[in-house]
């Protein structure tokens, strides 16, 4: 009985449609109000286009499956710089979001506001309205340029269900390795 206290409110009902037994999953919530998935989105793979330093015109995408069984939509993903010799920045106007991947573009999603906090470096983009369960989507996120600095970058996703208090779910880094290419450079 104390977990059911502690964590609240989760049901899993089963409705019958013509005879049909189908499962119904809501959302995690605890008694103070904080919202959970059930099962959480996954980070599918994070891309980018160019690897080189110093590219314009490049393009970060961010492919992320929200399950069936999440129990609650996706109102917001957070991508937050861990690790890289620079702190990267963004056209947030030029920010956009389909469902399906980088290489299968299908319904192109509305987003509300998408802004930066560059004390934390992290970018948060926020759905409107929020992103149903059942969907492969991708965030394109667009950099002003590729880092000057060649390494590796670490990028950390976090997605957020709907809700006044959510709980985001970490779902993985975005690795992006950034390559110099000045050996060429020198002998052309």
């Amino acid at each position: 009985m104390r977990v059911a206290t502690l964590f609240g409110i989760t049901l899993s009902l089963a409705i019958s449609i013509g005879g049909v037994a189908l499962p119904v999953t809501q959302a995690v919530q605890l008694r103070d109000g904080l919202v959970y998935f059930v099962q959480p989105p996954k980070l599918v793979e994070a891309t980018t286009t160019y690897k080189d330093v110093n590219v314009w015109g490049g393009t970060y995408y961010f492919t992320i499956n929200v399950p069936e069984n999440a129990g609650e939509s996706l109102q917001k993903v957070t991508i937050a710089q861990k690790e890289g010799a620079e702190n990267i920045r963004y056209n947030l106007d030029d920010t956009r979001a389909f469902v399906g991947t980088r290489d299968r573009k299908e319904t192109q999603l509305k987003l509300g506001p998408v802004t930066n906090e560059r004390d934390t470096r992290t970018v948060i983009v926020n759905f409107d309205p929020p992103v149903t369960p059942g969907q492969t989507i991708t965030i394109a996120l667009r950099p002003v340029s590729n880092p000057s600095f060649s390494g590796v970058y670490l990028l950390g996703v976090t997605a957020f269900p709907v809700g006044e208090k959510s709980h985001g779910q970490f779902l993985g880094f975005g690795r992006f390795q950034f390559y110099s290419n000045w050996g060429s450079w020198w002998f052309r």
